[in-house]
């Protein structure tokens, strides 16, 4: 007797879960004061290839 070694593919169900970082982040958060003078809009454009 000759034994499969592939399985069917069982059924997968992705979930996503989208947030945004603003909730995470307190309002008196030294990153927000950051980013009030730092602009890293530029980053974007960087890592998004990835």
């Amino acid at each position: 007797m000759v034994k499969s070694v592939f399985k069917p593919k069982e059924a997968s169900q992705n979930e996503y879960e989208f947030v945004s970082i603003d909730e995470f982040v307190p309002d008196h958060h030294l990153l927000r004061l950051i980013d009030k003078f730092i602009d890293i809009s530029f980053l974007l454009e960087k890592v998004r290839p990835y």
